[in-house]
């Protein structure tokens, strides 16, 4: 199963940078490997906001969509994401946001899952990593390009 966790210092307020990762509809025009997404419900409960939300990802000839249960804890400013159904056998990732000073935003990424079609999921853990890397840079740039001048 793959596993991973990244760390970014990302020159963007803590709040916008939050928006940013729950604008999950946004994410086909500029995370790689994705092709489309789509919030199906978004709520509030309590300290929580809830979203229920597809996305087709992929690479070359294999594309496919999984549902996903994410939430977003308002006071531990932290994003929680679990699989509800698709491809996968089991996905969490969490991400954590926290300020540093001067307008700069420390996140933390951890992701584990497991595609239930074995050969692809022996695909992905070879080229995993890099995915990931690419992934977390698209982030970065999208956030300092929208919200990196902010401060200014």
């Amino acid at each position: 199963m793959p596993k991973a966790s990244v760390k970014r210092l990302i020159e963007c307020e803590k709040k916008d940078l939050i928006e940013l990762v729950l604008d999950i509809e946004k994410y086909p025009e500029f995370v790689p490997f994705c092709f489309d997404a789509k919030i199906y419900e978004n709520k509030q409960d309590g300290d929580l906001q809830k979203i229920i939300a597809d996305l087709t990802i992929g690479k070359g000839p294999f594309k496919d969509t999984y549902k996903s249960d994410v939430a977003f804890n308002k006071k531990t400013d932290s994003i929680y994401v679990k699989n509800i159904e698709g491809p996968l056998n089991h996905l969490t990732n969490n991400w954590t946001f926290s300020d540093k000073n001067n307008g700069i935003t420390e996140v933390t990424f951890d992701i584990d899952f497991e595609i239930k079609n074995k050969f692809l999921n022996s695909l992905m853990v070879v080229s995993f990593k890099f995915g990931l890397e690419k992934i977390a840079d698209a982030f970065q740039k999208r956030a300092e390009e929208l919200f990196g001048n902010s401060k200014n």
